[in-house]
């Protein structure tokens, strides 16, 4: 059979464009409906196009072209090169920057199975930005955690923590393959009231690629975060590198009529603040 011909038989036929439309809808359908289905797993290669093909009765080019159109819907991902394919894409993590809660918490909420690895622990000295940031004096001791976090089983991020190596004594000597939030409550009664975080798209380097399992290259979303507690005491400066393609960020905004009736109904005023551009 020639490329692009259809097959003796084929349920499909894309011989006029408007058929061809109708065509490759159907097969993204097709797809879809065994995704949802369990027919197909996340993670999963779907087969060569030759065989997809045939087996739907289908031309290559229709089922190229359905294809491309699950792929930028981000249903599915395709790897080129021998090895490579089409392979159903896994859902993506919603990290909500409207609430302060630890990784491990929001997997849960969203029915993954939370997972860590820690790659290193240590005391060290603060370096510029950690020390503006958490307001240390120079040459300040801080705790550098730098851990892997997995949602069912699969990397999604990697984070770097910094705490005030004086304000949290003894807590490498603790479990910490879990929530730091939870530890800090737990054991040291600090808990963050107030987060800001900056987030810019960055490609993700040989090493990064390596511990995240993706490609050299692949988009990763950079957010650097301070954390303080009530008193506006800062007591966390951390960097996350979470992969792009399993991570969609979502942020609350209050309008103005729900911030008046908010504050109405809780008796004080709520002022938003947004930083300034350049």
């Amino acid at each position: 059979m020639v490329d692009g011909d259809e097959p003796a038989g084929g349920v499909m036929n894309d011989v006029s464009k408007e058929s061809a439309e109708t065509a490759v809808d159907e097969v993204r359908r097709l797809i879809l409906q065994r995704i949802h289905s369990g027919v197909l797993q996340p993670g999963q290669r779907l087969g060569s196009e030759r065989d997809l093909a045939l087996e739907l009765g289908v031309s290559r080019s229709t089922l190229r072209h359905a294809l491309s159109a699950l792929e930028q819907a981000g249903v599915v991902r395709r790897v080129p090169g021998r090895g490579g394919g089409t392979f159903v894409s896994h859902p993506k993590i919603e990290r909500d920057l409207s609430s302060v809660a630890g990784l491990p918490a929001y997997l849960r909420r969203q029915g993954f199975t939370a997972g860590t690895r820690v790659i290193s622990a240590a005391m060290a000295a603060a370096d510029e930005a950690t020390v503006a940031s958490l307001d240390l004096k120079p040459g300040a001791l801080v705790l550098d955690i730098v851990r892997v976090r997995l949602a069912d089983g699969v990397p999604i991020s990697l984070e770097e923590v910094r705490l005030p190596a004086e304000r949290f004594p003894g807590l490498l000597e603790l479990p910490l393959g879990g929530s730091l939030y939870e530890l800090l409550e737990e054991h040291y009664s600090v808990t963050p009231a107030e987060v800001t975080e900056r987030i810019e798209v960055v490609l993700a380097g040989p090493d990064e690629a390596a511990i995240l399992d993706i490609a050299p290259g692949s988009a990763l979303l950079s957010i650097t975060r301070t954390a303080r507690t009530a008193d506006g005491e800062p007591f966390e400066f951390s960097h996350d590198l979470f992969r792009a393609d399993r991570t969609s960020i979502l942020v609350r905004t209050q309008g103005k009529a729900s911030a008046s009736e908010s504050a109405r109904r809780n008796g004080h005023a709520i002022e938003l603040q947004r930083d300034a551009g350049p």
